[in-house]
């Protein structure tokens, strides 16, 4: 069982940045792809990134290539989302999730997930 604690949401400005974390708890997290998701009100979860369990593999979604980094640290069970240039549609609440050896096509792929951090962003 892995717990995901979400960290890092608040209020920002547009052209303004945020970084979130991601604490697990457990003494597997090395062996857990990690992704990032987001939830606009009214609209599906959607990707926004993933970082396989050696960091040896990133995906972004196009929306947030260019703009967010992915990265983890295995020593403090922790990943992290850091977000530029942010937008007023980034607004939404951002969630953590957690695949073990392997590398999701879809949130359903993903075993655990965060209770999620709000992220907004004014105009």
């Amino acid at each position: 069982q892995v717990q995901l604690v979400e960290s890092g949401g608040g209020l920002v400005q547009a052209g303004g940045s945020l970084r979130l974390s991601c604490a697990a708890s457990g003494h597997t997290f090395s062996t857990y792809t990690m992704g990032w998701f987001r939830q606009a009100p009214g609209k599906e979860r959607e990707f926004v990134a993933a970082i396989t369990w050696g960091g040896g593999s990133i995906y972004y979604a196009a929306s947030s290539k260019g703009r967010f980094t992915i990265s983890r640290d295995n020593a403090k069970n922790t990943v992290y989302l850091q977000m530029n240039s942010l937008k007023p549609e980034d607004t939404a609440v951002y969630y953590c999730a957690a695949a073990q050896f392997r590398v999701p096509t879809g949130p359903n792929e993903y075993d655990y997930w965060g209770q999620g951090t709000q992220v907004t962003v004014s105009s």
